[in-house]
């Protein structure tokens, strides 16, 4: 009998009772019981913590990988180039740029998916950026991204074509297409990568994200299934250069209602109106957080960044508070931003937020603690109140740039 779930298990007759795997839980899920360690399951999450300390190997985890299954016959890196109002998401060159160095070690094609509708024109722009081959599905019904049918394209084109390795940006509609993909295919998905490489003897996808709240970088790979899926962070990457001369083989597919069909309705899609930029585009974002004191102070954060050109940006506990709108926020659970100029106002700098914003090329923080932990990552640091900081900045600008 095959065990189909994970377990872990304590060895009695090994067990001494030294009670290190205590200490070194986590979550306080073991506990000692006639000199004998006892795990609680309800709280034990198979962290491994405890079976590492043991100096007597007398706790064992059992992970179920699944069955093994025949992956032979697929091949190819594909890329789904996510589109809004038949406009190109710059997430997807970035994926290009990445899938090309994947494929290039694999020795396979680098393909992309694009679906939509009247996205013929967008041909030439995914072929200049690399792609050796183009998948369109062009159908009034995938106008605007709707999670039934864009689901049932995506899995049925992978289940024609096979492909070894499945990209997507995490972004809100990746995160939600991609995560239904995964489950119907029965495949591995690794969610929110940061970076990505290939084990070429073993022809595995690395596939390395932020676990534990940031503190440390973990390392996947989905061995026995195909494809091999991960979601990837906006402005990580590098876009894919621009080759005017490349041109790529295009496929394209017609599917019938039942594949196209969706149990929903899309009565209108609302957009933010903002004065400022895009937070995921821009060069110069200003950002604000808990130190602001309460949400009609980030109009001190939205003077500056309309002065700058910038994009706003808020931290976690800001957004939670209703704040901002969770659009706006930056972190490990908001938006992976890499601007030109990071301004980080009344912000601690807890790793949370960091993830998100750390790979600046210029962080300006300016806060009253000076042992705010944002100050250990900041290119300059001013210590003080922003509510005189931030007004006085603002005015320097608007008569600098007159010039």
């Amino acid at each position: 009998m095959v065990n189909m779930s994970n377990s872990i298990t304590i060895l009695l007759d090994k067990c001494v009772g030294c009670t290190l795997c205590v200490k070194a839980c986590p979550f306080g899920a073991i506990h000692m019981a006639n000199k004998k360690a006892v795990i609680d399951m309800a709280k034990c999450n198979l962290c491994g913590a405890c079976v590492s300390v043991c100096e007597f190997n007398a706790i064992e985890i059992g992970r179920y990988a699944g069955e093994k299954k025949d992956i032979s016959s697929y091949k190819d890196v594909w890329v789904f180039c996510e589109q809004k109002k038949g406009v190109i998401q710059t997430i997807s060159f970035e994926l290009l740029g990445e899938g090309k160095k994947l494929a290039s070690k694999l020795g396979v094609k680098l393909c992309a998916v694009i679906l939509g509708h009247d996205i013929e024109s967008k041909i030439e722009e995914i072929s200049r950026r690399g792609a050796d081959k183009i998948y369109l599905v062009d159908a009034p019904e995938l106008k605007s991204y709707q999670d039934d049918s864009y689901t049932n394209v995506i899995v049925k084109l992978i289940e024609e074509y096979k492909p070894e390795i499945v990209l997507c940006g995490a972004t809100t509609i990746g995160r939600s297409m991609i995560s239904r993909v995964a489950v119907t295919v029965d495949a591995g998905l690794t969610a929110d990568c940061t970076g990505l490489d290939i084990d070429e003897k073993e022809r595995l996808l690395l596939q390395t994200r932020p676990a534990f709240g940031g503190n440390i970088m973990a390392t996947i790979i989905t061995p026995n299934h195909r494809p091999q899926m991960s979601t990837v962070r906006h402005k990580v990457m590098k876009e894919a250069e621009i080759h005017k001369s490349h041109k790529a083989e295009v496929v394209r597919k017609k599917y019938s209602q039942d594949i196209l069909k969706s149990r929903t309705t899309l009565l209108d899609i609302v957009e933010e109106i903002e004065e400022t930029v895009n937070l995921a585009e821009a060069d110069i974002i200003v950002s604000g957080g808990r130190g602001l004191g309460g949400p009609e102070n980030f109009a001190l954060v939205k003077e500056l960044a309309k002065t700058l050109g910038a994009a706003v940006g808020a931290s976690r506990a800001t957004v939670d508070a209703d704040w901002m709108p969770y659009s706006h926020q930056v972190g490990q659970t908001g938006k992976t931003v890499c601007p030109k100029l990071y301004i980080a106002c009344g912000i601690s700098g807890q790793i949370q937020h960091l993830i998100g914003m750390q790979s600046s090329k210029v962080i300006v923080a300016i806060n009253k603690d000076p042992d705010a932990p944002i100050f250990k990552f900041a290119t300059y640091g001013i210590v003080g109140d922003l509510f005189e900081i931030l007004p006085a900045l603002t005015a320097e600008f608007k008569r600098i740039l007159k010039k």
